[in-house]
């Protein structure tokens, strides 16, 4: 009985979509899907360049996944040190030894790109800002990131401080797949801090002019010029637009907007609901008689629009399984048409675990059968 590992599992398709020719000046660029991770367009996506204060969408991702784990609060208070508050560039002007919760810090680095509330997080979670990079790098590795290297939690300018549009890509659909919490603050336009003696503006224009838009970071240094991994959701559908060494300012938001418009005026998310409930497969030398199949969790297809209307479902199942049957077993295959395409094929699982028989077990089922044909 073949096993799938599970994140194939809630998603199989035949084919990604197809990458299009979309015209953007960045040199490097890349457009995702967040729920399946599908990319939908790319240029020079692997090429290795500075990414500024695209940076911090790492070192977010690790604030939440303390926030999350419970190794922080939004409540907890952060006390600025020394080095938070050298870092220079974009900053909310920390004093040492102030105090100010994850939660206003978060929003300063969501908003407004402070580098010192960025460095003085990464010291909350990991008690250094060097301690907090070797877990950047690490998770980069996690996530795939192979054309990453992190030298700090800001971007500011560094060595060998380099990384992708595809990568920035990758960490940005983490931090939105799973920690949709961070919306709190991506999606804030204007704010203030300190019982509103700070004033705070985003430095990401789409939040304000650009429909759906959901976060999440901009960057520019001299050497990296303007950055930005751009978020925005449409009708149940999120989408990650990275651009990376734009010429100007404007123009990273407008080559963004392009990105983010093809993908919502070509594309579309489908829910997979069974038409139809399952049937029980029959097993044999099971403990019990049957098992029952489930299409596999997530079932979601990202489809071109073009395809996604009449969708039809053809459901081959086995007639019968050996036990041991374990949960995730494949059972069947659903097949998605649209017309005469075949557009996906997801797997049906066991939906339970059925045990072999054991040989008392089945001398009393035949002592059972026995006695009840006398």
């Amino acid at each position: 009985m073949r096993k799938l590992i599970a994140p194939l599992c809630a998603l199989l398709l035949l084919g990604t979509p197809a990458a299009r020719a979309v015209d953007v000046a960045a040199p490097s660029a890349l457009l995702m899907e967040k729920e399946t991770g599908a990319v939908l367009f790319a240029k020079d996506e692997h090429t290795q360049r500075e990414p500024a204060s695209v940076t911090k969408v790492m070192t977010l991702l690790l604030t939440m996944e303390a926030v999350d784990s419970g190794q922080l609060t939004y409540d907890t208070m952060v006390t600025a040190s020394a080095h938070a508050c050298s870092m220079g560039g974009s900053q909310i002007w920390l004093k040492e030894n102030e105090q100010m919760s994850v939660s206003d810090m978060l929003k300063a680095v969501c908003v407004v790109s402070a580098n010192d509330c960025a460095v003085a997080l990464a010291e909350q979670v990991a008690g250094s800002e060097e301690a907090f990079v070797e877990r950047m790098n690490q998770r980069a590795k996690e996530l795939g990131m192979n054309d990453t290297h992190f030298c700090n939690a800001t971007g500011l300018p560094a060595a060998g401080h380099v990384t992708s549009a595809y990568d920035i890509a990758l960490m940005s659909r983490e931090l939105i797949l799973n920690h949709p919490d961070i919306r709190q603050y991506t999606t804030i336009w204007m704010d203030t801090l300190r019982d509103g003696t700070s004033q705070l503006v985003n430095t990401n224009r789409l939040i304000r002019f650009f429909d759906g838009a959901t976060g999440l970071k901009t960057g520019s240094t001299d050497n990296a010029l303007y950055c930005l991994s751009g978020t925005a959701e449409r009708d149940g559908m999120e989408l990650i637009a990275v651009i990376m060494k734009d010429a100007t300012s404007n123009q990273r938001f407008e080559d963004a907007k392009t990105l983010l418009n093809h993908g919502f005026s070509t594309y579309a998310l489908r829910k997979i609901v069974l038409d139809a409930p399952l049937p029980p497969v029959s097993v044999e030398l099971g403990a019990q008689a049957t098992v029952q199949p489930a299409l596999s969790e997530g079932g979601v297809l990202l489809l071109e629009k073009s395809k996604a209307g009449n969708l039809t479902q053809t459901v081959e199942l086995a007639e019968t399984v050996t036990a041991p049957v374990s949960p995730g077993d494949r059972l069947g295959t659903l097949t998605v048409a649209s017309g005469e395409e075949i557009v996906a094929e997801l797997p049906i699982l066991a939906g339970e675990s059925v045990p072999r028989v054991t040989y008392g077990q089945m001398l009393l089922r035949l002592l059972k059968t026995a006695f009840l044909s006398e």
